[in-house]
């Protein structure tokens, strides 16, 4: 399997998943440890974290996969949301907690 079908599988079998640098708990850099954060000030707890540091190829891939250059990428129901900055205006505006109430279940 290579990388893009690995990560589109990942991304639509998981209702939430983050690629960041580091494991929830030991975020690897500030934008992840922010992405996180807001998950969790948003209610996620059952998100799926793919850390890329692990894997250059993967870390590479991802960028590809959404034509998006940073870490962290955000995915709910297999649809790109964004980076931590998208992350932080939409969780600011509401709009994460509508999304993600809105796909729940």
């Amino acid at each position: 399997m290579d990388v893009q079908e690995k990560i589109r599988e990942q991304v639509t079998g998981n209702r939430v998943v983050l690629y960041m640098k580091g494991q929830p708990e030991f975020p690897m850099c500030g934008f992840s440890a922010t992405a996180v954060e807001i998950l969790k000030r948003s209610g996620v707890e059952d998100f799926v974290a793919v850390d890329v540091l692990v894997d250059p190829e993967l870390r590479q891939g991802i960028k590809a996969y959404a034509n998006w250059p940073t870490i962290p990428q955000l995915y709910v129901n297999g649809e790109f949301v964004g980076g931590a900055d998208i992350m932080r205006e939409m969780y600011q505006s509401g709009e994460l907690g509508q999304l993600l109430k809105k796909t729940a279940g």
